[in-house]
């Protein structure tokens, strides 16, 4: 049984660290560092260097500028875009590191799969801000940005101290996700579609001349 579980946390972490990383990189990276350097957490040994006082200040840092950007709208899109080559890249880095001192095989495998993990989140959240932002009021983003810190901080936790119920929440976000990207494409085609639409409904407005007086 407790060999189980010991395998349960690892995949639990592996599968965490990815899916944290596709919604808020920096907060996954602050806490499971802040767990560590408390005593909070074992991290494993490819994760420890997550503790140390240098990458904890600089999660922090970006964390507070992604705090800010995520709550403007348009500018939370922007901030999305560049971190696909961001997020995912370290998605797969922090899901190999959770692995442990394992095969490099699997360690490979881990690293594949939680860059394909952190992908779905990233245009999951990312996707769902496009369709949020057709919204003129700014309370949505907010709301959405703090519940995104939220799932990433609980979701964490839940992952280091019950892999289990973390790893069978996983498994609903997956089918989850099978049904709903779908539709947050949609929306996000609708969404540029209009913008397409208004920019070219302008361009063929007809020139009206100055008025003389």
């Amino acid at each position: 049984m407790d060999q189980l579980s010991h395998v349960a946390t690892i995949i639990a972490l592996t599968m965490g660290t990815a899916w944290a990383s596709g919604i808020n990189l920096y907060a996954a990276v602050l806490m499971l560092g802040i767990m560590g350097m408390s005593g909070g957490v074992q991290l494993p040994p490819d994760l420890q260097i997550l503790a140390h006082p240098a990458v904890l200040l600089a999660a922090g840092f970006m964390y507070v500028v992604q705090f800010v950007a995520d709550k403007i709208p348009g500018v939370d899109t922007g901030w999305d875009t560049l971190h696909t080559f961001v997020r995912i890249p370290a998605g797969a880095v922090l899901a190999a590191g959770a692995a442990g001192a394992v095969d490099p095989s699997l360690s490979l495998a881990a690293a594949l799969v939680g860059g394909g993990v952190a992908a779905v989140s990233h245009a999951a959240k990312s996707g769902t801000r496009i369709v949020i932002n057709a919204s003129p009021e700014p309370f949505s983003n907010w709301a959405a940005s703090v519940s995104e810190d939220v799932m990433v901080v609980g979701g964490l936790w839940m992952a280091l101290n019950h892999p289990f119920l973390f790893l069978a929440l996983f498994v609903c976000f997956i089918a989850l996700m099978i049904w709903l990207l779908p539709k947050i494409w949609s929306g996000v085609k609708k969404v540029f579609r209009f913008i397409f639409n208004l920019f070219r409904s302008k361009e063929h407005m007809p020139h009206q001349p100055p008025r003389q007086e």
